[in-house]
């Protein structure tokens, strides 16, 4: 069995394990729906807050920047409970790194990063239009005016992926993950302006070293390009600009019927694959898929293995954001800030080993304090909304 299947046997089983955990367990995803103030029919987007961040950066809050109770540690269950909440992040830093491997490999072979994106971001498509259909997951319910309000938020959306893809491809893995680091100074930010919120002063230290430590790691990148820098960066803006847009237009607003913290994922993902394929031929063309010929013409590829990595790159980025959701709902935004935290380091860890990326000792040293700055941040954020 080549390296490939045996990829997709383990993302397969990896996915089918997550969710017979929670079929085993059928008070878990309600008790996640109450922890992260899902409770009901109609709630507002799990964006907004500035703790919870993931790879692709999809922000996950209680009610788009209302006040909800935080989830709590699972009490009941003793072992199992503990070995649940184990395998959601276990599978969440699987999905991830696999991302991040397959995208890599991927944008090395094809200089196509918008096509890819879109390709990644329809695969989604294929996996939760079927259990809508099949009724193992109620399909959200949106009138013209509903979708309306979601449009800029899922513009933003696509930035977020579309800027990550594309600092991927022009950069190290490792670096891109540097200035992902960089995005609570942007949500700071885009918070005062846009919505005037100040936040205590502490909050605003941990910045700080958010900042110099990205800038060290940028000085001594030895794979740094402007356009990987500029790319995560957009992408940073952009999850910034969708958790303002999401407390601005959502909070406190019934949004159709079922739209649970999946489901608005799904939506976004429905609506950003709409937005991107005409982007995507604009920019690109059908250039992609004759640079495939091309490839397999070489002798060096063929048909069936570019089109395996393709949706194994798509296939794991839905994954790592279904499975996010479960882990996230089941830990307080402390233990989510550390496993956040680890999964970061583990990403650039494993994304240098696997491409034997060099890293500088600068690079290192910067990279250490913007991301033990954002673990700061968010224990700081979460210090201040206790007050």
């Amino acid at each position: 069995m080549t390296f490939a299947k045996r990829s997709l046997v383990v993302l397969a089983l990896a996915l089918s394990v997550s969710y017979s955990a929670s079929a085993f367990n059928p008070g878990a995803l309600v008790r996640n729906a109450a922890g992260n103030g899902l409770a009901g029919k109609t709630q507002a987007p799990l964006f907004g807050r500035s703790e919870v961040r993931s790879p692709t950066a999809i922000a996950l809050s209680s009610t788009g920047g209302a006040k909800a109770k935080p989830a709590e540690e699972p009490k009941g269950g003793g072992l199992f409970a503990t070995l649940q909440v184990a395998s959601y992040f276990a599978l969440w830093y699987l999905f991830n790194i696999a991302y991040n491997i397959y995208n890599k490999q991927a944008l090395n072979l094809l200089d196509y990063p918008w096509t890819i994106a879109t390709i990644q971001m329809a695969a989604g498509i294929a996996y939760f239009v079927p259990l809508w259909l099949l009724g193992i997951r109620k399909a959200p319910k949106l009138n013209s005016s509903e979708l309306k309000t979601l449009i800029p938020i899922a513009l933003c959306h696509t930035g977020v992926h579309v800027g990550a893809v594309i600092a991927l491809g022009a950069g190290a893995v490792s670096f891109a993950h540097i200035v992902k680091a960089s995005e609570p100074v942007v949500t700071c930010g885009l918070n005062y302006l846009l919505l005037g919120q100040v936040l205590p002063l502490p909050v605003y230290l941990t910045l700080l070293p958010i900042i110099g430590g990205v800038a060290i790691a940028s000085m001594k990148e030895l794979s740094f390009t402007f356009l990987a820098l500029a790319s995560a960066m957009l992408s940073n803006v952009s999850s910034a600009a969708r958790g303002v847009l999401s407390k601005k237009t959502m909070s406190g607003k019934k949004m159709g019927e079922n739209l649970d913290a999946q489901n608005l994922y799904a939506v976004l993902t429905a609506m950003s694959t709409v937005i991107l394929i005409p982007l995507m031929l604009g920019l690109e063309g059908l250039g992609m898929f004759k640079a495939v010929g091309d490839l397999v013409a070489s002798g060096e590829y063929t048909r069936k293995a570019l089109t395996t990595l393709l949706a194994l790159g798509g296939a794991s980025y839905y994954a790592y954001n279904e499975v996010a959701f479960l882990a996230l709902g089941k830990v307080n935004p402390v233990t989510h800030a550390v496993g956040n935290t680890i999964k970061r380091v583990v990403i650039i860890v494993a994304s240098v080993v696997a491409f034997k990326t060099p890293m500088s000792t600068g690079s290192i040293v910067g990279s250490s304090i913007a991301i033990a700055g954002t673990l700061l941040y968010s224990l700081a954020m979460n210090a201040s909304k206790k007050k």
